[in-house]
């Protein structure tokens, strides 16, 4: 089959926070002021933030759904983890943080792999669950130029793996479904695309450091 264009996902597949999560804690704490908080009691929230944010209650609540419910989900689940046991604010600041668009890394083989597409005649989507506007960190990244059209769940009120999205990025990109390879790396979301017509290759849990994988998606166009 010949693609005429490639979706990717964001997170955790074209880019992601930089450093961990407890790294993330600290510098929100120092954005607020406050002393240097124990490494064990932030090692111990950040995993109760782990061990929740995935579940299926959390998912439940929409969080991706509008930038008003990715607020308050993210932060009442930051308070439940105990955020404000370790400074008062933090799960605010923790949350402002995230969103950031200087928070934001690209993979290492990122840019080379979008370039590549782009010099092979390829279009390039987004389609991500997200309840803010990622546009500036792709603009601070460097990504922008090589995308031509991004789709992201809080603009349409539904996240993958529903059929809207990957359609809908279709249409922006005026190419069938059939016609379109959709990388990601959440086999319960991005595997979405099989049912609206397309090609899906997933990635394994990225590498804390080095290259995302991304020149197999080469291979495949």
């Amino acid at each position: 089959m010949k693609f005429e264009a490639v979706l990717f996902d964001a997170g955790d597949t074209l880019i992601r926070l930089c450093g961990n999560g407890e790294s993330l804690l600290h510098r929100a704490a120092a954005t607020l002021g406050c002393d240097p908080l124990d490494p064990a009691e932030v090692a111990g929230v950040w995993q109760r933030v782990l061990d929740r944010s995935g579940t299926a209650e959390e998912l439940a609540k929409g969080r991706d759904l509008s930038t008003t419910k990715h607020r308050e989900v993210w932060i009442s689940l930051y308070e439940a983890a105990g955020c404000e046991s370790l400074a008062p604010g933090l799960s605010t600041g923790l949350y402002e943080l995230t969103v950031d668009a200087a928070s934001w890394e690209a993979f290492p083989d990122t840019v080379p792999t979008l370039a590549a597409l782009r010099d092979r005649g390829l279009r390039v989507g987004i389609v991500s669950d997200t309840g803010f506007d990622l546009r500036p960190a792709l603009d601070r990244l460097g990504l922008s130029p090589y995308v031509d059209a991004v789709v992201m769940s809080y603009e349409y009120g539904v996240c993958k793996p529903a059929t809207k999205v990957f359609l809908a990025a279709c249409d922006k990109l005026r190419v069938d479904p059939e016609r379109t390879l959709m990388v990601g790396d959440n086999p319960l979301t991005d595997s979405g695309g099989v049912a609206a017509g397309m090609c899906v290759f997933l990635l394994p849990r990225p590498a804390r450091t080095g290259p995302r994988g991304l020149e197999h998606v080469l291979s495949l166009v």
